[in-house]
C-alpha cells in the first residue's frame, strides 16, 4: 500500500501542469497507463486559443465561445478562462514552450480557426500539443517530490463504498481516498492512497470507430468517476472533428482545423465546393456545423469522403505552417501542395464529463477532475476551437490552492482493503474482448453518431446493455488486464452518452436528433448521470 499526498491521474495538459504545481507542497503519485507522453495532447494539433494580440479582445473570445457553446455554457466560466488564459501562455513559454513566431522580432504568429472573430491561436507549427507535452514533462520527470509510474492502469477510485459503508447517489459526504491501479509489468492491482486525487485521464473517442483520439482515450476516467457515483453532465455533446484523413492505411490522421483557418476549402466529389450553402461563415463555421455538413454530402452522394483543397495557397506556405500534416500526407502519396486531401468526419473531443465547480472540485470530495474529462461549463454544447488546451492550463492552475488545502486538513483513510482477486483467472477469451469492443465502436458509429434518432438510440441503449451484461460477468470472473478494464470503461461511457442524448428532447450543439431538429428554450439546461 502506497500513501502520496496527491494522486494524479493522467500525464496529458491537465495532469502534468498540477502535479507540478501540487509537487512544490507534497509528494506526487503521477500515474499513465502507457508511456507518459501518450496523451490526447500530444496530439494536438491546431493550438491554444487566447488573446495576445492588441487588436484582439477578451470580450471577442468570450462572445465566440459562447456562440459556439450554444446557450449552455457557464458565462462566469467563459469569462475566467478567457482572462487567465494568456497568463497560463506566458507561463508555458517560461517553462521552455517554444512557439511559432510571425517576425525576427519574436512576435507570436497567431492563427484562426473555426468559430473564432479574430486571429489568437498560439500555436508550434502543426504540432503544439507535442511542444506543450515535452515542456512540461522536462520539469515534471525530474521533480524529486514526483513519482512518475508508467504502465500503470488506474481500475477503480477508492471511497467510502471499499470500506464497508453503503454509500447511495444521494449522499453528499462521499469522499475518494485514491484508487487501485494496476501494475501490467508486475500483473498486480496496487492499492495507492491519497490525500487529494486529481482525475486528468482525458476523453474517450475510442467508442467509435473512427477517431482521432490515440489508442489509450477510452473514457477510464469518466467511467471510474460514474462509478464511484460521481456527477457526470452533458456527455451527448461528442464533437466530430470534421477533417481527419481518409485513407486505408490512416488511423483517423488529424488534419488540424487550422488548415481551413489558413484558406482551405471544402469540395464534394463532384468538385462543387458546398459550405456555404449550410453556413455563410463557409468553411470557417464551428465545427458541428463543418462536421453534419460533410456528413449530408456524403449521404446525398454516396460518397466515402469529401476533399480538403488548400492547394492554391503558395507551396512554400503551406509546408512551413503545416509540416507534420504536410509529411504525413506525403506518405499516404498525398501532396497536399497540389492536391486535395480526401478528409471524413471522426470523433473528436468529448464536451460533457465529470462534472467540476469552478476550481475543479467534483461532487466527490477530495476528487478533482481537469481536462477533457471534465464538464467544467466551459464549453456548452460544443467546443470552441483551441479552447481545450486553454481550460487544462486554466483549471488546473485553479485546481491547485484548494487541493493543497484539503490534502492539509486531510489524512489517508485507515482501514482501505487490498485488491481482492481470489476467485478470478487469467482472462482466457480475449476474443471475447475484441468482438465486444468492435461490436461497441459499430452500434455508436451507427446510432450515436453525428446525426441520432429516438429509434436509433433506444437501440443502441439495448444493445450496450447486453454488451455490459455480458463483459461485466467475465470481469467478475477473470484478473485484472488493461484490454478488459478499457472495454468495460468503454460501454460505460457509452452507456452515459445514450441515457444523455435520451434526456435531450431537441437539437442543440453537437446533439442532432432527427426527431427534434431545433433547439428549444425549455430545453436549455444540462443533462445529468
Amino acid at each position: 500500500m502506497d500513501v502520496y499526498d496527491f494522486l494524479v491521474i493522467g500525464t496529458g495538459v491537465a495532469g502534468l501542469s498540477y502535479a507540478r504545481r501540487v509537487a512544490e507542497h507534497g509528494s506526487v503519485a503521477l500515474v499513465t497507463k502507457d508511456v507518459v507522453h501518450e496523451a490526447n495532447t500530444t496530439y494536438a494539433q491546431g493550438g491554444i486559443a487566447a488573446v495576445m494580440d492588441e487588436e484582439d479582445t477578451p470580450e471577442s473570445h468570450i462572445e465566440d465561445t459562447l456562440i459556439a457553446g450554444a446557450g449552455l455554457c457557464d458565462p462566469d466560466v467563459v469569462e475566467f478562462v478567457v482572462t487567465e488564459g494568456p497568463e497560463r501562455v506566458r507561463a508555458l513559454i517560461e517553462l521552455g514552450a517554444s512557439f511559432t513566431t510571425a517576425n525576427g522580432n519574436g512576435e507570436l504568429h497567431l492563427g484562426r480557426e473555426g468559430g473564432h472573430s479574430a486571429n489568437r491561436i498560439v500555436h508550434a507549427a502543426d504540432t503544439t500539443g507535442y511542444e506543450v507535452e515535452h515542456a512540461l514533462l522536462d520539469h515534471v520527470m525530474s521533480h524529486r517530490n514526483i513519482d512518475v509510474m508508467e504502465h500503470h492502469f488506474a481500475v477503480d477510485l477508492i471511497t467510502e463504498h471499499h470500506l464497508g459503508q453503503h454509500v447511495t447517489r444521494l449522499r453528499p459526504d462521499v469522499h475518494c481516498f485514491g484508487a487501485y491501479v494496476y501494475d501490467e509489468a508486475a500483473d498486480t492491482v496496487k492499492t495507492i492512497l491519497a490525500n487529494v486525487t486529481m482525475l486528468a485521464a482525458g476523453g474517450s473517442g475510442q467508442v467509435y470507430r473512427h477517431t482521432t483520439n490515440p489508442d489509450v482515450a477510452t473514457g477510464d476516467g469518466v467511467a471510474m468517476a460514474s462509478r464511484a457515483k460521481a456527477r457526470v453532465s452533458n456527455m451527448e455533446f461528442v464533437q466530430f472533428h470534421p477533417t481527419s484523413l481518409y485513407h486505408p492505411d490512416a488511423d483517423s490522421f488529424l488534419i488540424s482545423e487550422a488548415v481551413r483557418g489558413e484558406g482551405g476549402r471544402l469540395f464534394n466529389q463532384a468538385g462543387q465546393r458546398f459550405m456555404l450553402e449550410y453556413d455563410e461563415r463557409a468553411e470557417l463555421a464551428p465545427r458541428d456545423i463543418v462536421a453534419r455538413a460533410i456528413d449530408d454530402q456524403m449521404k446525398q452522394r454516396g460518397d466515402e469522403y469529401v476533399l480538403l483543397d488548400i492547394s492554391h495557397r503558395p507551396a512554400s506556405e503551406i509546408q512551413e505552417h503545416f509540416p507534420h500534416i504536410y509529411k504525413t500526407c506525403a506518405s499516404f502519396g498525398i501532396d497536399m501542395t497540389s492536391d486535395p486531401i480526401p478528409v471524413v468526419p471522426a470523433a473528436h473531443y468529448q464536451c460533457g464529463g465529470v462534472q467540476t465547480d469552478h476550481v475543479g472540485r467534483t461532487s466527490i470530495n477530495g476528487l478533482f477532475a481537469s481536462g477533457e474529462v471534465a464538464c467544467t461549463g466551459l464549453h456548452g454544447a460544443n467546443r470552441l476551437a483551441s479552447n481545450s488546451l486553454l481550460e487544462g492550463l486554466v483549471f488546473s492552475e485553479r485546481a491547485v490552492a484548494p487541493s493543497v488545502e484539503y490534502a492539509n486538513d486531510h489524512q489517508p483513510a485507515d482501514g482501505v482493503p487490498e485488491w481482492d482477486a481470489s476467485g478470478t483467472r487469467p482472462p482466457d477469451e480475449h476474443v471475447l474482448i475484441t468482438h465486444n469492443r468492435d461490436e461497441l465502436q459499430r452500434v455508436m458509429s451507427n446510432y450515436v453518431g453525428i446525426v441520432r434518432s429516438e429509434l436509433r438510440l433506444d437501440r443502441a441503449h439495448r444493445r450496450t446493455r447486453l454488451l455490459h451484461e455480458e463483459t461485466e460477468q467475465f470481469y467478475q470472473e477473470s484478473r485484472v488486464s488493461r484490454p478488459l478494464c478499457e472495454l468495460r470503461n468503454m460501454i460505460t461511457v457509452s452507456y452515459l452518452i445514450i441515457e444523455c442524448a435520451k434526456q435531450r428532447r431537441e437539437s442543440r450543439g453537437l446533439h442532432y436528433i432527427l426527431d427534434y431538429p431545433e433547439p428549444s428554450d425549455a430545453e436549455r439546461r444540462p443533462t445529468f448521470v
